[in-house]
């Protein structure tokens, strides 16, 4: 994470943490559900995640429903699969903002499909915070 003062940091560090349970099912099995739900988006399998919702004013709130999506953003420290090649295994990841996310564990983007494996947790953060991570 990139930090100019250390105050990303320590939002992240005081605020509450809730966890989730992500999927437990298995690569082929996780393979053969996103294809066959979504046959021509590209998807990301990740574990050790963290769902940050952003923490927008009731206008920015607004302004990002009306475009379709919801405040949510994932950023996950492992990448264990991506069909098209983009993440490398064993790197990190942080999404564009979620469309929809289904089952508590098919996190939707405009542009793909991420599978949340295993257990995470969901945390409130700034827009500044979650855009340091990189």
């Amino acid at each position: 994470m990139n930090t100019d003062n250390g105050r990303e940091l320590n939002e992240l560090t005081s605020g509450t943490k809730v966890t989730k349970r992500g999927t437990s099912l298995g690569l082929e099995e996780l393979i053969a559900t996103v294809t066959t739900r979504y046959p021509s988006k590209p998807f990301c399998l990740v574990r050790n995640w963290t769902i940050f919702i952003a923490d927008l004013t009731p206008h920015e709130l607004k302004t990002v429903e009306r475009a379709g999506h919801l405040p949510f953003f994932v950023y996950a420290l492992e990448v264990i699969f991506d069909s098209e090649g983009r993440f490398q295994p064993g790197n990190w990841v942080r999404s564009s903002m979620c469309v929809q996310l289904i089952e508590g564990f098919l996190f939707e983007t405009r542009n793909t499909v991420y599978i949340l494996v295993g257990d995470g947790v969901e945390e409130k953060a700034s827009l500044k915070t979650i855009f340091s991570f990189q």
